[in-house]
This record gives C-alpha cells, sequence and structure tokens, in this order.
C-alpha cells in the first residue's frame, strides 16, 4: 500500500516564475529563512539540521571547494513558498515549481529493488494529485551501487524497480524524466529521491552522441535505465542536465584514464547543449556537481575544471560512485538563462 495522503481534488495550476540554483554554505536555518528558499540539499559535515521539509541532507561528502566541510545546494524563487508532508513525501510548492523527496529504508521494503517500486509508486500517486504533476528532473542515491554481479548488481535491480513503479498511473506516460543515479559511501541502508515537478511540462532533450538510456541492450540488464538525458524546463526557464559520463553510443570509454573520460563528458556535455538549443556554453548561470569515484584524484580533477571551464561556473565537486563501475566521474547540473543573472 503506498504511503501518501492525496487531496480529493487537483489544485489549479500558478503561473511560473524563474527557478534559481546556487551552491552556499551549509546553514540550513539562515538558508531556509531567506524568502522564497524551495528547497535546501545538504552535502557533507553539517553542522545543524532540520525538521523543515525543504531541508535535505545527503551522504556524500564535498571535495571541492577543498576547504570545505559543508555546502548546500539552494533552489529559490520570487514567490510564496508552502511546504509539508504526505505520507513518505516531503515538498515545498510556489511559482508553479514543486521540490519533492522520499527516504526510504531499503530493509523495511525487502531490498532495493522493492523500495524503489514504493518510492516511485508514492512520488507518481502524489504527483498526480497535484497541479505540478510534470516530473521534469529526478536525483537517486543508495548505497553500494555496484555491488552484485551480472544481473545481480545493485544499480541494475534498482533500475527494474524504478521502471516498475514507474508504471503506475499516468504521471510518466509521455516519457521520462532527466536523472541521476549515483551510489554513496558506507553499507547500503537507505534509498533517497528528490526531484523537481512544475505545472507545465517540459522538453525532454536526447544526446545524439548518445543512445538514448531506454534503448540501451541487454547487455547493461534486463531493464534499460528509466530517464531522459537533458530536460528543458518550460517557459524557457532553463536546462536540468542529466547524469553524464564518457558514454559514446551505449559503451563506456577509456576504463582507467579519467583525463580521457573527462574529455568525453565534456564531448557529450557540449553536444546536449547544442540539442537544447543553449549557445554559449557554461557560465556563471551554470551550476555543475562532479560525483568522483576516487577522492584522492580531487586535486587533479579540479585541475582539469580548472582548465576547462570559466572561472564564474560554480562547481561542486563530490564523492559519489558512478553507475557503471568502470566510469570514475560523471557530471550533471543547469543551464538557466540570462534573464536570471543577479537575482540571488
Amino acid at each position: 500500500m503506498i504511503d501518501v495522503s492525496l487531496p480529493s481534488s487537483r489544485p489549479a495550476a500558478a503561473a511560473l516564475v524563474p527557478l534559481r540554483v546556487r551552491y552556499a554554505a551549509a546553514v540550513p536555518p539562515a538558508l531556509l529563512a531567506a524568502p522564497g528558499t524551495l528547497a535546501v540539499l545538504g552535502f557533507g559535515a553539517v553542522a545543524a539540521e532540520s525538521e523543515d521539509p525543504r531541508w535535505l541532507r545527503l551522504p556524500l561528502m564535498p571535495l571541492m571547494p577543498l576547504d570545505a566541510a559543508a555546502v548546500a545546494e539552494v533552489w529559490q524563487i520570487d514567490a510564496a513558498v508552502e511546504h509539508g508532508r504526505a505520507g513518505t513525501v516531503r515538498y515545498a510548492a510556489g511559482g508553479g515549481w514543486l521540490f519533492g523527496a522520499i527516504e526510504l529504508d531499503e530493509a523495511a521494503h525487502g531490498g532495493l529493488e522493492r523500495a524503489a517500486v514504493a518510492a516511485y509508486r508514492a512520488l507518481a500517486a502524489f504527483s498526480a494529485a497535484r497541479a505540478e504533476c510534470h516530473v521534469l528532473r529526478i536525483w537517486n542515491y543508495f548505497g553500494a551501487i555496484n555491488r552484485g554481479s551480472g544481473d545481480a548488481e545493485r544499480y541494475k535491480r534498482f533500475c527494474a524497480g524504478r521502471a516498475l513503479g514507474m508504471g503506475t498511473g499516468q504521471v510518466f506516460a509521455d516519457g521520462y524524466p532527466a536523472a541521476t543515479a549515483i551510489g554513496v559511501p558506507g553499507a547500503p541502508d537507505r534509498l533517497q529521491l528528490y526531484w523537481l515537478a512544475a505545472t507545465a511540462a517540459g522538453t525532454r532533450v536526447e544526446n545524439p552522441r548518445q543512445l538514448s538510456a531506454w534503448r540501451y541492450p541487454r547487455a547493461y540488464g534486463p531493464t534499460p535505465p528509466s530517464f531522459a538525458r537533458g530536460m528543458r524546463l518550460p517557459g524557457g526557464t532553463g536546462l536540468a542536465i542529466s547524469g553524464t559520463a564518457a558514454i559514446v553510443g551505449h559503451a563506456s570509454q577509456a576504463a582507467g584514464d579519467l583525463d580521457a573520460q573527462l574529455t568525453e563528458t565534456f564531448a557529450n556535455l557540449d553536444v546536449l547543449l547544442t540539442a537544447a538549443g543553449v549557445d554559449g556554453g557554461f557560465d556563471a548561470r551554470s551550476p555543475l556537481k562532479v560525483y568522483l569515484r576516487d577522492p584522492a584524484q580531487a586535486g587533479h580533477v579540479a585541475d582539469f575544471l580548472a582548465a576547462r571551464l570559466p572561472p564564474a561556473v560554480p562547481r561542486l565537486l563530490l564523492a559519489g560512485d558512478v553507475c557503471r563501475a568502470e566510469l570514475a566521474v560523471e557530471i550533471d547540473g543547469w543551464r538557466f538563462p540570462q534573464a536570471m543573472d543577479g537575482a540571488l
């Protein structure tokens, strides 16, 4: 049974206002008190916690800035925000946008695959009752992502559960959202996912350099991954970039060569921006998260990023495992239009 409380009818849709994303020192009370805060995602050794539904603590340690003990990703809008809880879902909404989050204990659901089914069924049921019913972007974090061999690998079991949960209702009937799936340190214990939804649909973007993930051949598991490479946010409000790695077609590239993987990853990102109709590459409007399997390589990756990206590009380097064991690095993020500059 899905643990989610639903209203009797869907509320009216609100007009979309611009969404902004930035990185900041992780001090939840101060960030949550700021007007228009839709979500605060905390990474690292956070000194202050919060029961506010807009706050989500993620067990990924920041590696860059190299002196940061804790970092937060902050979503803000110029609109009033209402927030609350509905069963397993914690949420905040305003200005036509919605932040939602679900955390489930794997053992309580009989393992990762069943936890993924439960989480996505709850997400779909909650979204179907909201004005912000268009799910645009999802992040998935869980432990030991590469543990197990063959079809028993945990990432493959997660993909199976996610697909089954997505099959509930009509929320995903028109296509998949943009997404990231990353392994977190430590033993498996819980599945964390959070998402962005809106009152209007986005436009899915695929990368002509890569095979669409849902078309991967059987060699990658019994159920292919269920995500789009990117999502143009409604109303021209930005681009959400899925987790992107050194994959061409469907094959991993340059196993064991970090620099070559980073080069292939940025080639994919450049092609994705072009496919999305975004000019000018990355800049101050493009906060990026870089997930690195080996924290000892953080300094080298920081140097690569400094050479590859303009200094103004916000970047957060996190310790996290990529879904394919042979891949060392993955990048996701945002690209917002110039009209949003200076609003934070």
